[in-house]
């Protein structure tokens, strides 16, 4: 008989973690996440979301054997921001067993439910600034650095728990050596018209970061803010989260497009660390998993671009293309062969197509999920 237990001591919180190392154990396209890293987001105190909302994470047990895991989530600055009574759930990982994952999802369900969440929306791991979306295409090959990844019986799962489709998130596939070359032909041009307005593409400055990531986040919660999902993020979630990129930041994929001292735009391409971390047995750093965290990132191939945002009244002035071309261009000369654009919205037409005229390719599609509870 299936039982679900409540997280509430560091050993369960351990299992919890651990969980997805068992259930994964022979899929050669699992990446397990840092242990450090979950285990600081996912603890009070460490992780600045835990600031303004609430978490509780649940495991579902058969006998002493663990066949599932949630995370149910109380974003207070969501409804504040959106006014939508949506809770969420994340974290989310199981065997190949409905009753496991109806006994979580109604936990989850009555934990938000308390709290007056009127939905339950996800999965989402903290919030949609974070990794989210349960794939549902794609399985072949393992995820870039912060994407989701399940086995395919995910899906049937969750529509069979009564959960219907809110939106799907697209992932892009790029390739140099398919790659449209218009946008590195016309970058100087491309360049020179936005100069005439003032307009300037440059490399995020390391030696200025802090300053630096004041601006970006200025521009990262204003270009987003009418995105299906979007939640601004704290100076403190953003810091912390600038804090962990630095460690792998390489300035040529890193952005920004500026007028008068003033950010207007910014598109950030982190190194593909999934390369690396495929390679760390459980994700624990030690004994020898921080040399291959520090001595493989030189030898990393592809890039991920997270994010691109131009502020409203500079938009359809050739920044977004300026910001594409010029990352493409900064490829010449590394060992990257290509990468990838995600996440996007299905609904995001102007981007998408962006994405497509330089020879995207659709490779693999996440779906978030939602119910009335």
């Amino acid at each position: 008989m299936k039982r679900i237990v409540h997280v509430n001591s560091p050993k369960e919180l351990k299992s919890f973690i651990d969980f997805p190392h068992d259930l994964y154990q022979h899929d050669p396209n699992y990446v397990p996440e840092l242990f450090i890293a979950q285990k600081d987001m996912l603890t009070p105190g460490k992780h600045p979301f835990h600031e303004h909302s609430q978490i509780q994470l649940f495991l579902a047990y058969e006998g002493d054997k663990i066949t599932g895991r949630v995370a149910a989530i109380y974003n207070t600055n969501h409804i504040a921001f959106t006014g939508q009574q949506d809770g969420f759930f994340g974290f989310f990982d199981t065997i190949d067993d409905q009753e496991t994952v109806d006994l979580l999802l109604k936990e989850s369900e009555k934990w938000l439910k308390q709290k007056g969440a009127k939905t339950i929306v996800g999965p989402v791991n903290l919030s949609t600034n974070e990794t989210c979306g349960t794939l549902i295409e794609g399985f072949d090959r393992p995820p870039m650095a912060m994407m989701a990844y399940n086995a395919p019986y995910y899906p049937a799962l969750l529509e069979n728990a009564g959960l219907e489709k809110k939106t799907d998130l697209l992932a892009y596939e790029i390739n140099m050596d398919t790659a449209s070359d218009r946008s590195i032909r016309m970058i100087d041009a491309l360049e020179g018209r936005l100069k005439k307005n003032g307009i300037v593409i440059r490399q995020v400055n390391l030696k200025d970061f802090k300053n630096e990531v004041v601006k970006i986040r200025e521009v990262y919660n204003s270009a987003w803010d009418k995105n299906l999902g979007f939640v601004p993020m704290t100076e403190k979630e953003f810091d912390y989260l600038a804090k962990d990129l630095k460690m792998v930041l390489d300035p040529r994929f890193c952005l920004v497009a500026e007028k008068d001292n003033k950010l207007v735009g910014f598109i950030l391409g982190i190194p593909d660390i999934n390369q690396i971390l495929i390679k760390i047995k459980r994700g624990r750093l030690l004994p020898t998993g921080i040399f291959k965290l520090l001595f493989g990132k030189s030898n990393i191939t592809r890039i991920r671009v997270l994010t691109l945002g131009v502020v409203e009244g500079y938009r359809k002035m050739g920044i977004e293309a300026c910001l594409y071309g010029r990352i493409l261009k900064n490829t010449g000369g590394t060992k990257v062969t290509g990468g990838e654009c995600s996440w996007m919205l299905e609904g995001n037409y102007l981007m998408n197509h962006a994405i497509e005229q330089i020879n995207g390719r659709l490779y693999k599609r996440y779906r978030l999920y939602e119910k009335p509870i």
